[in-house]
């Protein structure tokens, strides 16, 4: 698991607003305050009545956008990547509320996590509240409250911590960006299909299908 970065000091809210990724500030818990929340307050967030999916950033509660459209989405999603999996028994598929411990202080919530088996201690999945485990597929649907600096920020936490593959699903244009690295990317248009590469080879989402698989899912729910 990598080691915690070295982060300027900071003098300000704006510094540390800046440092997390210029996230819109009611995605911002101020109960602990921030710089001073724990991955005991994510458990708690996550088990309380009201289930606030919070990630953990340099001591910073910062919650998920939470819209339906995108969630409908993560969970087509997941289950196209569950069926493929389940075949040959390559690893576990995580929803949105998963946690995982990319490092100490830094706890992140992928909307889909796909991580295999050799990455899992004895083969098993932790039976820990947060699990201290880099997936090695990390899928993310934007939401409208999601910032460019917090993608940004997000895709060095993913690969400085081992994840192989991230997805940037943008159900605004229905189009998506694969990463292998912060600098290498491939732009996906909404006729095309993303591809598992290394990570899940042979595997292919093509993002006409998943658009409307949700499309239907939310015509249902009306």
């Amino acid at each position: 698991m990598a080691s915690p970065a070295t982060e300027p000091r900071l003098e300000t809210f704006a510094d540390l607003l800046h440092q997390i990724g210029n996230v819109p500030l009611e995605r911002i818990r101020l109960h602990p305050a921030p710089g001073t929340a724990t991955e005991q307050d994510v458990t708690a967030a996550l088990e309380g009545v009201e289930k606030h999916i919070c990630e953990l950033v340099d001591g910073v509660l910062v919650e998920k956008p939470v819209a339906s459209t995108e969630a409908m989405l993560a969970g087509v999603i997941v289950q196209l990547l569950w069926n493929y999996v389940e075949e040959d028994d390559l690893g576990v598929v995580i929803p949105g509320d998963g946690p995982l411990r990319l490092r100490i202080g830094l706890v992140r919530i992928p909307d889909v996590s796909f991580i295999s088996w050799d990455r899992l201690p004895g083969g098993e999945f932790p039976d820990d509240p947060i699990a201290a485990v880099a997936p090695d597929l990390a899928v993310e649907v934007l939401s409208e409250g999601n910032t460019k600096a917090e993608m940004e920020r997000k895709l060095r936490d993913y690969f400085d911590a081992g994840v192989r593959l991230v997805w940037l699903i943008q159900p605004k244009t229905q189009t998506a960006v694969a990463y292998t690295s912060t600098t290498k990317t491939r732009r996906v248009g909404k006729e095309g299909s993303l591809d598992g590469g290394e990570v899940l080879p042979g595997f292919r989402l093509p993002l006409k299908e998943v658009f409307a698989r949700a499309h239907r899912q939310r015509q249902k729910a009306r």
